[in-house]
């Protein structure tokens, strides 16, 4: 993760510790959802960096329905954020009511937030529309010591956000999901490598990778790796690379064919200047 800005750290340090006791004391309260959406109104700008006037849009509606809040950065809608009051405890449902507003946008980044719990969502305009949650912070359990904590917010910062932090966190995460990782384990490159090395302990042992993949899906990879939709997807994304690497390299083996076929008329007039210098008295 990149290195967070000194300002910047310094401002989410100083929010961590102005807005605990705050949340704190509005849970106690049992405060509403209006008053929970001024704090967290105010948290996006002092916290997170937003301009609390040109960047944060209260009310946004949608299909005539409304969204709580939404971030536009430099005119351009970005995401949309649901909010809850301060002491409800965040559901499902809460997802699909958000995740129904970004869909009729074609926003793919939604917040769900009662002030405490800051869960970032990843939405993907497949059929059916389904989610990712990418973070998942508890704000009152934060600590403003811990550098990991500060990181994790700073994708959320409209610094981080300026810098696509956040897509760049949710592509590494999807590259160590089990999902990825099991597909990635049953790609024929991976079963060659594992049977070339099972070859050179057991010599005298004929193994196809037929055989490795069997042995993988039947007996050591959980079935919920191997299936849905997830599964399958990670299964494209690593066919997908696979093919292109391959066009990347017989395009190469092509190009080399070429050069040698376009040096071989040189080097015969050359060979033929040679000869005739070597000819002549």
């Amino acid at each position: 993760m990149a290195n967070v800005p000194k300002r910047t750290s310094e401002r989410i340090i100083a929010g961590i510790k102005r807005y605990q006791p705050i949340l704190s004391a509005a849970k106690a309260r049992d405060v509403g959802e209006t008053d929970t959406v001024t704090i967290v109104k105010d948290m996006l700008a002092d916290v997170f960096g937003y301009d609390k006037y040109s960047e944060l849009t209260s009310e946004f509606a949608i299909r005539g329905t409304y969204c709580d809040l939404a971030i536009k950065l430099e005119g351009r809608l970005v995401t949309l954020i649901e909010v809850k009051a301060v002491g409800l405890e965040l559901k499902e449902s809460h997802v699909k009511q958000a995740v129904d507003y970004a869909a009729n946008q074609g926003v793919d980044w939604v917040l769900l937030t009662n002030g405490i719990r800051w869960s970032v969502y990843h939405v993907f305009f497949t059929r059916p529309i389904t989610t990712e949650l990418v973070v998942d912070v508890d704000f009152c359990a934060v600590n403003p010591k811990t550098d990991s904590d500060i990181d994790t917010l700073y994708l959320w910062c409209k610094e981080g956000w300026q810098r696509s932090l956040l897509g760049e966190f949710h592509s590494q995460k999807q590259a160590l999901s089990r999902f990825f990782l099991g597909a990635m384990i049953l790609s024929d490159t991976i079963l060659d490598v594992v049977r070339r090395e099972l070859r050179r302990v057991s010599p005298d042992v004929k193994i196809d990778t037929d055989q490795i993949r069997s042995v993988l899906v039947n007996e050591v990879l959980k079935r919920d790796v191997l299936e849905g939709e997830k599964a399958e997807e990670a299964k494209r994304k690593i066919q997908k690379a696979a093919g292109r690497t391959l066009r990347v390299s017989s395009q190469k083996s092509a190009s080399e064919v070429e050069g040698v076929g376009d040096s071989s008329p040189a080097l015969a007039t050359r060979n033929d200047d040679t000869k005739g210098s070597e000819d002549a008295p």
